[in-house]
């Protein structure tokens, strides 16, 4: 029997011309440009850009919004992936691009660890196209471990120390062509994901804390010490990243709380597990508040089994895309009661099971998954552990897949039709 290898899809990523031979060689040097940007995650931003930007069209939404923010959970649009929700799902990862883009990454520059752009014109210099949204809030995070670290970090570089730093924005629908389609006004929360050293120094603290407020006797809602310490935390001179979303949602609810709303909280990496606090937060904070959804993009493990629960009881939906290539996606710790894919302890003698829990190492997924694969795609380099958690890998494999059993647009048309030809017949 001899192995078919399956081409690669055409249809979005590769220009339509009558002359084969011409088509062909224009696929050909299309797909060469293509594995050479993959090789390095710097230049994947740019590599997949134009081909996400022509999949974001403008589907109206109308009186079914609440159904592609999760109402039903999303039941029967993710395989195979509704397009509609394909292009809803592009689009909040385009404000995701855009926390990435004000950043201020050089260590050497003034405004290390701040927005480049101004809050009047971020979306704008971000170049992520027009979005009908206007920015309302810039938000930072701190790092709640400066005390505990040694002396001589005081002496390190500026860049090596700094405790907080800006991580994204608040940003409502003001277009009322764009609010229209949506069927409501939406407010996006967006958040980057780890940049600074201090931030990576939180990521480590793995073991879970208890919620504020919450009584735990071992069985009580759990949160990873780091995400919650940046979440958390203040400076004398900064409010902490809690209290700003806080403030500003509080301020969006009196200034539209009569008109239909959505809080859609949206952010890749360490971003992925501050919109969950953030959702969970907001949820539990303000009374009769707006539908909260949360699109998370390559997000690691954030709480317990009691955490999870209070996130389904709060009404908060979460719609996570994983890439099963992705590393970032199986941390931290272990997965108690669930069938995920990654380190788990079922199967573990009991006493081991025990031990993880006693470390408050045991973890539990939350929301509903849209898994991917960087090795259903023929434009990735997938041995590589940082092009697997890039965000513009994340938004690709959103672009081209298409079902579980046609994970990315390689004959998709052909397949679906036969597919549907297949149920007529039987």
């Amino acid at each position: 029997m001899r192995l078919q290898l399956r081409p690669p899809c055409t249809t979005r990523f590769l220009p339509r011309h009558s002359d084969h031979s011409q088509r062909h060689r224009v696929a050909t040097q299309s797909v060469k440009r293509l594995r050479l940007t993959v090789t390095n995650s710097a230049v994947l931003h740019q590599s997949f850009e134009s081909s996400v930007d022509g999949a974001v069209n403008s589907a109206k939404l109308g009186n079914k919004w609440m159904e592609y923010q999760g109402l039903y959970n999303w039941d029967g649009l993710l395989d195979p992936l509704d397009d509609t929700l394909r292009n809803e799902i592009l689009r909040y990862g385009k404000f995701v691009e855009a926390t990435y883009r004000s950043f201020d990454f050089d260590p050497d520059s003034s405004t290390y660890g701040d927005s480049k752009f101004s809050r009047k014109n971020l979306l704008n210099r971000s170049e992520i196209g027009y979005t009908g949204y206007e920015l309302t809030s810039n938000l930072r995070a701190t790092c709640g471990v400066g005390l505990g670290l040694p002396r001589w970090l005081d002496r390190a570089p500026a860049w090596m120390s700094t405790r907080s730093s800006w991580i994204g924005y608040v940003a409502v629908c003001q277009d009322k062509d764009e609010i229209a389609r949506l069927g409501r006004r939406d407010v996006v929360i967006a958040f980057r994901g780890t940049a600074t050293c201090m931030e990576w120094v939180e990521n480590l603290r793995a073991t879970l804390t208890s919620l504020v407020g919450s009584t735990n006797n071992g069985g009580g809602p759990m949160v990873e010490s780091g995400f919650w310490s940046l979440y958390t935390s203040k400076l004398p001179t900064c409010p902490s990243l809690q209290e700003m979303v806080r403030a500003e949602i509080g301020s969006v609810i009196r200034s539209y709380g009569d008109e239909p709303i959505s809080i859609t909280i949206t952010g890749h990496s360490l971003g992925a597990a501050l919109a969950t606090l953030a959702a969970y937060d907001i949820a539990t904070t303000f009374d009769h508040a707006p539908m909260v959804t949360v699109v998370s993009f390559g997000g690691p493990r954030v709480g317990n089994t009691s955490f999870r629960c209070q996130m389904e009881k709060s009404g908060t939906k979460i719609l996570r895309i994983v890439n099963s290539d992705d590393v970032i996606t199986k941390v931290p710790g272990f997965v108690i009661d669930n069938n995920d894919v990654a380190v788990k302890t079922a199967g573990l003698p009991s006493w081991l099971r025990k031990r993880v829990e006693a470390m408050q190492l045991g973890y539990a997924d939350v929301g509903q998954e849209l898994r991917l694969s960087s090795r259903e795609s023929p434009y990735l380099n997938k041995n590589d552990v940082v092009t697997c958690h890039d965000l513009q890998t994340y938004l690709h494999l959103v672009n081209g897949f298409v079902s579980s059993t046609c994970p990315f647009r390689a004959t998709a048309t052909r397949m679906l039709e036969r597919q549907t030809t297949e149920k007529a017949f039987i």
